[in-house]
């Protein structure tokens, strides 16, 4: 059965705060010139069937960026209905995972049910024989791949690829304030929680950034590659090419190609949790 490695979120988290430099004054208020800024809602993802192969018993499948039948790097939700369980299969391409609705449960086909709640993290390496269930009335995952094509294989081609999974549940993400990390202004009160740090795969990074009730504020990011999905919550975003402002639910997307400025606001009555990958640094101001 796996196991949830708490252990390895705390010295990810502590290892990426304490390591990396302070951004520049430079890079944190560089005027952007041709801002990139992307936004997708919830309500215009597209839904196809994930495993055509299972017909009318395959969960569903969103395309947020990327095309998980192509060779590039995909974001997708994955809905399942209450009750889904898979058989044994494996994949092709290693997989990361967070839990947007419902529960769901990921792990070798002999495990007990171990339910994930909203706000949870995992991995699943390729080749690795698993199962993957989900209970509740509605059930959503953001699955996310380096490069596809994502494909489901039976269990005779399972093999050691030599990684080795990650089960995070909710009620053990450790968050980071600005006193423990400098990717948070001194005087604001959103948190952290550095998921993994791929060092040897570009530099790629997945983390939470949770946003307190009434936030107002920006994200600056580096990287040539940003995608974000809120989690939880709700979030105005402005778009900085027309100064439009777009509503972003549970499910809904904001990236960028380039050094970019998110401005935006938690218009939740509660707290916001957004899910990166990102090649580069961000700056929550």
């Amino acid at each position: 059965m796996k196991s949830t490695f708490i252990y390895t979120l705390t010295v990810i988290g502590l290892f990426v705060s304490c390591t990396t430099k302070e951004l520049d004054k430079s890079k944190k208020d560089q005027e952007i010139i041709n801002p990139t800024n992307k936004v997708l809602l919830s309500s215009d993802i597209v839904w196809e069937k994930l495993n055509p192969a299972r017909g009318d018993k395959s969960p569903q499948a969103g395309t947020i960026w990327g095309d998980r039948k192509g060779n590039v790097g995909t974001g997708f939700l994955a809905k399942f209905v209450d009750g889904f369980s898979s058989p044994p299969h494996i994949h092709n391409v290693t997989y990361r995972a967070v839990v947007i609705k419902g529960l769901v449960h990921n792990d070798d086909p002999k495990a007990e049910n171990m339910w994930m709640k909203p706000g949870s993290f995992w991995t699943q390496p390729a080749g690795e024989s698993h199962i993957t269930s989900a209970k509740g009335d509605e059930n959503i995952a953001l699955v996310e791949i380096n490069e596809g094509p994502y494909l489901v294989k039976p269990i005779s081609e399972a093999h050691d690829n030599g990684e080795r999974p990650i089960n995070i549940d909710v009620s053990n993400i450790v968050w980071l304030n600005n006193t423990k990390t400098n990717w948070i202004d001194k005087n604001n009160t959103a948190e952290i929680s550095f998921l993994l740090n791929t060092v040897n795969k570009n530099g790629f990074k997945s983390l939470f950034v949770k946003l307190p009730k009434k936030f107002k504020g920006e994200i600056k990011t580096t990287g040539t590659v940003v995608h974000a999905v809120v989690v939880q919550g709700n979030l105005n975003y402005t778009m900085p090419q027309n100064k439009e402002k777009k509503i972003l639910d549970t499910g809904s997307y904001f990236g960028s190609k380039d050094k970019a400025t998110h401005t935006i606001s938690n218009s939740s009555n509660g707290e916001t949790i957004l899910y990166f990958r990102t090649n580069g640094d961000l700056y929550v101001k």
